[in-house]
């Protein structure tokens, strides 16, 4: 496979041999981005070894951080690790730290180990990147530029310039026009969806301007998700609603494929009465929380009226439906979940009747455009598991898995990924939609997009909103991108290691 981390060079590693090391030199001061890395073979047998790797950080204070490696042999591969959170995927090796390794402060070390395997030959691996840089002894010190700010010394793509990529799905991966693997990283930006219906305004009050944008460039953010109100598109409820509400959407789109950003436009709330469902849930017919499905009624119209004003731009995608959970009302039947999803009409114990996600593509689709489209899943969208079987047809191929993944959710670790969405991502692209935690750090966003990144998945955190963390995931404090402590400032420091093209 081909590997995106650009500053991966060859490092100082010596031929193993039995107990052998492989160790960079260290310099004599540090700033801004380098590290080392000693790789040393601590014990091996006929088809197993055992390693310690020191990591040394020489540039600035981080607060987690993610090691990366190939094997140069086919064979070898980490079968247990501790220290860190070990993945694997072909020859890359991925460990990323801990709770409580995560901050390593300048000059910093800590220490982590695996159990592997090995046949025919077991080399040491020639290489190493830490959150991307590579760990050759040496420091990378960043340079002002006289016309544009530096960007971040981990970073290794530069931020978006130029328009956004038109987007397609060819086998398992999105790939561009010209052919060349492409993965969606960024973040959603709430508020389309609620604002316009509690009297806030198209996106509460927050910016859709240069400025804001160019905050999220900062990130090295490749793509946004905006979800949106369908009430309010179709002009039915809200203010704004209707063709100033369409205007304003088509606007800041527009601005962000300019600047070299991918949208995914989300269809969040819905109209439909769900009068028989648990007390947390919202029981209004209009358009003013997450309904199980798709109402019948206005979302193929949404949808037509969305596709007729984005066609003929393929660098925005249209993901069918935020979070589905037709198996709740149906008493938790999944079959019957599942053929809801796919086909709607009276289901699951719905009064209301239910689009289905082959209406949806039938209504892009009539309308002409090629737009990607993205398809959730059950419960939630983080319950995938046949997907596959209850995919709509699409008679452009043009379809990829929409999955959520919330550390409360039941599919929340990485045997649950390995088993049930792994298989799919062999098929078609998986996109993580939605991702976060509800504690306003980024442990398990690490190992997700640790994994994710293992698996050339492309994801979505939640939410690029200033509400303040104090029980969710939301990643700055302003608008002009501040990260939080612990989410904002981990993510953000993984999408500065991140390239888009796989």
């Amino acid at each position: 496979m081909k590997h995106r981390h650009a500053l991966l060079a060859a490092g100082a590693a010596s031929t193993l041999v039995l107990g052998g090391i492989a160790t960079a030199t260290l310099p004599a001061s540090a700033a801004a981005s380098g590290c080392s890395v000693t790789y040393t073979v601590q014990s091996r047998w006929t088809g197993g070894f055992t390693a310690n790797v020191a990591i040394t950080n020489l540039g600035d204070p981080m607060s987690n951080w993610t090691l990366t490696f190939d094997f140069p042999n086919a064979g070898q591969r980490v079968t247990q690790g501790w220290s860190a959170t070990w993945t694997q995927s072909g020859a890359r090796v991925s460990a990323a730290s801990m709770t409580w390794n995560g901050s390593l402060g300048t000059g910093a070390s800590t220490s982590i180990g695996f159990l592997g395997a090995w046949k025919d030959a077991n080399p040491v691996p020639a290489s190493f990147a830490l959150n991307g840089t590579a760990c050759t002894g040496s420091v990378i010190t960043p340079t002002a530029s006289p016309t544009t700010a530096s960007p971040s010394p981990t970073a290794t793509t530069p931020p978006p310039s130029g328009r956004a990529p038109e987007l397609r799905v060819s086998g398992n991966k999105i790939v561009t026009t010209d052919g060349k693997a492409y993965r969606l990283l960024g973040v959603s930006r709430s508020s389309g969806e609620f604002a316009c219906v509690q009297g806030k305004g198209l996106w509460d009050s927050g910016p859709v301007d240069q400025a804001s944008v160019d905050a999220m460039k900062t990130w090295n953010i490749h793509a946004v998700r905006i979800p949106l109100n369908e009430e309010c598109w179709l002009g039915v409820n809200g203010t704004p609603s209707g063709a100033t509400y369409q205007q304003g959407v088509k606007d800041y789109v527009n601005l962000l494929v300019a600047n070299g950003i991918n949208v995914i436009l989300d269809l969040h709330w819905t109209w439909g009465a769900y009068t028989n469902s648990p007390d947390w849930h919202c029981k209004d017919e209009h358009a003013t929380c997450q309904k199980p499905m798709p109402d019948a009624r206005y979302a193929p119209q949404f949808w037509t009226g969305v596709a007729d004003t984005f066609k003929g731009n393929d660098a925005v995608v249209f993901d069918l439906f935020n979070e589905p959970y037709p198996d709740m009302p149906a008493e938790w039947n999944k079959t019957l979940g599942w053929q809801c999803l796919r086909d709607g009409g009276t289901c699951g114990g719905l009064p209301y009747e239910a689009a289905g996600m082959q209406d949806l593509v039938d209504a892009v689709r009539a309308t002409g455009a090629t737009n990607m489209l993205m398809v959730s899943g059950l419960e939630w969208t983080n319950d995938m598991r046949e997907w596959l079987t209850y995919k709509p047809n699409d008679p452009l191929n043009n379809i990829a898995a929409s999955w959520h993944a919330y550390s409360f959710n039941a599919c929340a670790n990485e045997s649950c990924w390995d088993s049930q969405i792994a298989p799919i991502a062999q098929q078609v692209p998986v996109v993580i939609g939605e991702f976060g935690q509800d504690d306003c750090s980024f442990d398990y966003m690490q190992r997700l997009v640790t994994w994710a990144d293992a698996h050339d998945m492309g994801y979505l955190a939640w939410t690029w909103n200033p509400w303040g963390c104090t029980g969710g995931a939301v990643l700055i404090k302003d608008w002009a991108g501040t990260p939080e402590p612990g989410v904002g400032e981990g993510y953000k420091a993984h999408l500065l290691t991140q390239n888009p093209y796989v």
